[in-house]
C-alpha cells in the first residue's frame, strides 16, 4: 500500500513522536530519508495523509498525528476500502514491462470468449504520482468488446484528480499498453523512471504536460526525457 520511501517516513515520524512527542521538522526528515529537497518530503506527506495514515493538526506547527502506524502497514493491515477489491498489493519500481503475469492480448473479432481475465497490477493514482503497485495474483474478468486489439492490463485507481473526466477514486480502468498516444489521451505515465500516474497528456513544444481533471490540480511540466508512457485508457469498470 505505502511505497518504501513512504513507509520510512511514517516509521520516523512514529518513532520521533514517541520518543519526544513532537512530530520531526521537515529539515530531519529530509535528512533521516537522504532526500536532496525539502519537496520530496512535501510530497510523501501529502501521499501518507491522503491516504489515512497521518493527520496534520490545524494552528500547530509541527503538529503531525499518526493514524495508522508502521507496524500495522507491515503486518498487511487494510484500508477501509470495501474487502470485495480482494487484493492487497505489493510495492515494486512503476518501470513496465511488469515481472509475473503478463499483459493478456485482446481477441481478434469474432473469436474468443465474451469475458476475459487481465491482471489486475494494483492501485494507481490519480492524484499526487505514486509508485506503480501491482499484485501478479490478481486479475479481474472484463467484457471482450472493451479491449482494442493489443495487450491489456486493469489498475484501481486511487485519488480523485480524474473525477472530471468521469474517472472516480475505486474505480477499475483497462489500459492497453503503449508507448506512444495521442495529445489529450489519458495515459498511464511513469515519470523519472519510478512514480507512474494516471493523467491527461499533453505535448507543449519540448516538454510534456501531465494535465489533471480537476481544478484542485495543478498541471505539471517535464522535459520529454523525464515521461515515459506505459499505457492508454480504454476502458473503465465501477461497482455501485
Amino acid at each position: 500500500m505505502l511505497t518504501r520511501k513512504q513507509h520510512e517516513l511514517l516509521a520516523f515520524i512514529q518513532k520521533r513522536i514517541e520518543e519526544t512527542g513532537v512530530s520531526p521538522s521537515f529539515d530531519e526528515m529530509k535528512d533521516a530519508l537522504d532526500l536532496k529537497s525539502k519537496s520530496g518530503i512535501h510530497r510523501l506527506i501529502t501521499a501518507l495523509e491522503e491516504r489515512g495514515f497521518i493527520r496534520r493538526l490545524a494552528h500547530r506547527a509541527r503538529a503531525l498525528e499518526v493514524l495508522r502506524t508502521a507496524d500495522q502497514v507491515a503486518r498487511g493491515a487494510r484500508s477501509d476500502r470495501p474487502a470485495a477489491r480482494g487484493f492487497t498489493p505489493n510495492v515494486i519500481p512503476g518501470n513496465f514491462p511488469f515481472r509475473g503475469e503478463p499483459p493478456v492480448a485482446a481477441p481478434r473479432p469474432g473469436e474468443g470468449p465474451e469475458s476475459v481475465d487481465l491482471p489486475m497490477y494494483g492501485r494507481i493514482a490519480a492524484g499526487t504520482p505514486i509508485e506503480a503497485l501491482r499484485d501478479p495474483s490478481t486479475s479481474i474478468a472484463v467484457p471482450a468488446t472493451m479491449l482494442t486489439g493489443g495487450d491489456h492490463y486493469a489498475l484501481e485507481v486511487s485519488g480523485d484528480s480524474m473525477i472530471d473526466a468521469g474517472i472516480l477514486d475505486g474505480d477499475t480502468i483497462i489500459i492497453r499498453q503503449c508507448d506512444t498516444a495521442e495529445n489529450g489521451s489519458i495515459v498511464v505515465a511513469l515519470v523519472d523512471d519510478q512514480e507512474a500516474t494516471l493523467k491527461r497528456l499533453r505535448r507543449k513544444g519540448q516538454s510534456i504536460a501531465l494535465e489533471p481533471a480537476n481544478p484542485s490540480f495543478e498541471t505539471r511540466i517535464f522535459g520529454p526525457d523525464r515521461v515515459k508512457v506505459q499505457g492508454k485508457l480504454v476502458g473503465l469498470l465501477r461497482q455501485y
